[in-house]
C-alpha cells in the first residue's frame, strides 16, 4: 500500500466516524492540547485507531483527533503530534496533514513550544512565525512526487500566509495580547541546543528554536492549504539565561499562556474560513 492510499485508509475511517467535514485543522504542540476542550458537538479519535496514523509518545501530547466546531466553524484539532526525534520518518511526522488535507482543509493552524533566541523575547511570549530555518536534515517531500498532491517543486516564498498573519494581529491587538513575530529554526532533536548553536542560529537570523512544525508547513504548502502558525516561548534557549533546560518548564509554560492562546485561537478560526 502506497502513501496515497494510506492517506485514503484514514480518511475514510475518519469520515466514518463523524458527518461533520472541517474547513480549519489546528495542531497542538507540547503543553498546548487544553484548547481541544474548547471545541463543541465533538467527536474524539484516538490516533491508535485510526489506519496508519502515528502514536505521539512524547509527554505533554494527547494523542487524539478532535473533530467538532469552534465558534461554529467545522475544525479539526490534532491534540499533539509526533516528532522526527521519535524515530518517525518525515513522511510519517506529516501523514496527519496529509489526512486533513484529503478531508477538505484548507487552513491549517500550527502551533508549537520554543526555545526563545531573540533576547527581546521572554517566557510565556507568543510569538507569530514568519518564515523558517529547516535544519532538521530533511524534507518530507523527498522520494517521489505524487502529483494528485502537488507539484514537484513546491513554491516556499509565502509559506507562512501574509493575510493570515494580519488577521493574527488584528485579534491579538482587540484582544490586548502581545503578538511577536520571527523566524523559526526547526532542529531535529530530541537534545536542547547547546549554547553555540544558538549563538549560531542567531547569527542565521533566528528568533525561536524548535523540533517540529516546518515538517508539516512543508507539506501542507504542497497541498495548496494556507497556514498559521505561533510558537510559545516556553524557556530561552542555551546560553541566553544561567540555568538549565527541562521539559516540565516547557509544560509549566504551557499552562501559563493557555487562556492567551485559546482566546486568540477562538478569535481567529472564524475569520480563517471567511477569507
Amino acid at each position: 500500500m502506497d502513501q496515497f492510499e494510506k492517506v485514503a485508509a484514514a480518511r475514510q475511517y475518519i469520515e466514518q466516524r463523524t458527518d461533520l467535514r472541517p474547513h480549519v485543522a489546528l495542531v497542538l504542540g507540547s503543553g498546548l492540547g487544553a484548547f481541544a476542550d474548547e471545541v463543541a458537538d465533538r467527536t474524539e479519535i484516538p490516533y491508535a485507531e485510526i489506519p496508519h496514523w502515528p502514536r505521539s509518545t512524547a509527554v505533554g501530547h494527547a494523542g487524539k483527533l478532535v473533530i467538532g466546531r469552534v465558534e461554529g466553524v467545522p475544525t479539526a484539532v490534532m491534540a499533539g503530534r509526533v516528532h522526527f526525534y521519535e524515530g518517525y520518518a518525515l513522511q510519517e511526522v506529516t501523514f496527519p496533514v496529509r489526512v486533513l488535507g484529503s478531508l477538505g482543509v484548507r487552513s491549517l493552524i500550527l502551533t508549537n513550544a520554543a526555545g526563545g533566541i531573540n533576547t527581546e523575547l521572554s517566557q510565556c511570549a507568543l510569538v507569530l512565525i514568519s518564515d523558517h530555518l529547516n535544519l532538521q536534515g530533511s524534507n518530507p517531500l523527498i522520494g517521489p512526487n505524487e502529483d494528485r498532491w502537488g507539484p514537484r517543486f513546491p513554491d516556499m516564498s509565502e509559506a507562512y500566509d501574509r493575510r493570515y498573519r494580519e488577521a493574527a494581529r488584528e485579534v491579538a491587538a482587540g484582544l490586548g495580547i502581545r503578538l511577536h513575530e520571527g523566524v523559526y529554526a526547526a532542529l531535529s532533536g530530541p537534545s536542547y541546543e547547546t549554547p553555540a548553536e544558538i549563538r549560531y542560529l542567531r547569527a542565521m537570523g533566528a528568533d525561536t528554536v524548535g523540533m517540529s512544525t516546518v515538517p508539516e508547513v512543508i507539506v501542507a504548502n504542497h497541498m495548496g492549504l494556507r497556514v498559521l502558525a505561533i510558537s510559545c516561548v516556553t524557556n530561552m534557549a542555551a546560553g541566553i539565561l544561567p540555568q538549565k533546560i527541562c521539559h516540565e518548564e516547557v509544560l509549566e509554560a504551557g499552562e501559563k499562556v493557555r487562556g492567551q492562546l485559546i482566546a486568540l485561537l477562538r478569535g481567529l478560526i472564524p475569520g480563517l474560513q471567511q477569507s
